[in-house]
């Protein structure tokens, strides 16, 4: 009863010491041919763990500028005054619900905003501007003020007559700090007829979101200012509400002030609001991990490849294993627990290595520009760019998705299983008379 016990945990610990032994053990036995694979195996899922946290850390630092700088975490508009004419009641008395908003626990502030578009000149030219008049305090919000960089004199406005502007606006008309600009706006009388309104203001400070395409065509001001130089009729004014957590709160914190404020009021979340380019940075991260997956299933093969070559040197060990009573299972476990320790410490090689990476990137990717540049100036070249702060962001987040991280480590195990399969499988039906009549 006891040696019936015993055998099969004896010979576990054999198949599984000699799988250990193949892997770790001299080059001519075999292992050349399994480390080959680890290596394989851990230089494929570097460059997947660099682009993952690439790939999050960019999406998660331009959606959050994206939410503390632009649309806010939740949007209300007010439906019932929208469209009054010239001369009717003002479609612009949101403000009035502020207070209410605010006493939800959930809500970290509120603020109403105008939206608008006008045409900006100055001494170097014109250009067209989305003007955006919201409270000074909106961008000294807690969660504003990390994405928010002053380039130039100062960011908090003082008076009516004062505008914030993006740098590429303020580099496009030649504006300057404490310099006064033109702002062209339309404005309808009672009759409908457009009459152009120039209102100048003083440059107060130049400012930017650390992503170009965000703030490139920022003009802001006061809100009282964009009650006085935006039309109604040609304007857009809406609540932007902050709350305590966005990405888990935004759709439950939605559905209660939607409630609260009964119909005639329209709520969206972030992700309503930027749901298409949103799903772009999704769609761009998963075709980007697909694309780098592929390189992980060819390192598998690499795996089925060196468990047939290991099968056929260790034929000799095979023959003798099973002259001493081993089972087909048995030999075909030695291989497939050989392609299991393979495909993990490969795994976790890579995984580590590529995580080290990613942490690094930022001081990686500034010791790069540095060495091009160097090199490009000696040929009287200009200053290197690897992400253009015009379409990227100047430094990404680092963003590690443990959950992603564990899928592809689990992934990469399974795969290294399923392709040495078949040779493990014929490994175990080896003959070993035929063997042991050669040798």
């Amino acid at each position: 009863m006891t040696r019936t016990n015993k055998a099969p945990h004896s010979s576990f610990l054999t198949t599984h010491f000699i799988a250990l032994r193949y892997l770790l053990g001299r080059a001519h036995e075999g292992g050349r041919y399994l480390r080959g694979a680890v290596a394989g195996i851990a230089l494929s899922l570097i460059p997947i763990m660099v682009t993952l946290i690439v790939a999050d850390g960019m999406i998660r630092g331009i959606t959050d500028r994206y939410l503390e700088l632009g649309t806010g975490h939740v949007q209300v508009f007010d439906y019932l005054n929208r469209g009054a004419g010239p001369g009717e009641l003002e479609p612009f008395g949101i403000e009035n619900l502020v207070p209410g908003i605010a006493e939800d626990k959930a809500v970290r502030g509120v603020w109403p905003e105008r939206n608008g578009l006008g045409v900006l000149v100055g001494s170097q030219g014109k250009t067209g501007a989305t003007i955006r008049a919201i409270d000074p305090s909106f961008w000294e919000d807690p969660g504003s003020t990390p994405y928010l960089v002053t380039l130039a004199g100062n960011s908090r406005l003082e008076s009516d007559r004062e505008v914030l502007l993006g740098e590429a606006l303020a580099q496009s008309i030649g504006a300057e700090v404490g310099k006064t600009i033109r702002i062209m706006t339309i404005r309808l009388t009672e009759d409908g007829n457009s009459i152009p309104r120039i209102t100048p203001f003083t440059v107060r400070g130049i400012i930017s979101s650390g992503y170009r395409e965000l703030d490139a065509l920022w003009c802001i001001m006061t809100y009282e200012a964009g009650k006085r130089v935006l039309s109604p009729e040609l304007s857009s004014s809406y609540l932007i509400v902050k709350i305590q957590d966005p990405y888990t709160q935004a759709e439950d914190v939605a559905v209660s002030l939607s409630l609260a404020l009964g119909p005639g009021y329209g709520v969206y979340t972030w992700k309503e609001l930027q749901h298409a380019q949103y799903s772009s940075y999704e769609s761009t991260r998963q075709l980007l991990i697909f694309i780098m997956a592929l390189i992980v299933l060819v390192a598998a093969v690499n795996v089925s490849s060196a468990t047939s070559m290991l099968a056929i040197e260790r034929q000799r060990d095979i023959a003798v294993l099973k002259a001493a009573g081993a089972r087909p299972r048995d030999t075909s476990r030695i291989f497939l627990w050989g392609s299991f320790l393979t495909g993990l410490i490969g795994a976790l090689i890579g995984i580590s290595l590529g995580l080290f990476i990613g942490n690094c990137i930022n001081p990686i990717i500034r010791g790069l520009e540095a060495m091009l540049g160097f090199f490009s100036r000696l040929f009287h070249g200009g200053e290197v760019k690897i992400l253009d702060p015009g379409y990227y962001l100047e430094t990404i987040p680092i963003i590690i998705d443990w959950t992603a991280v564990f899928l592809i480590g689990l992934f990469t195990v399974l795969s290294s299983i399923l392709a040495s399969w078949i040779p493990a499988h014929r490994a175990g039906k080896i003959r070993p008379i035929e063997i042991l009549r050669k040798y």
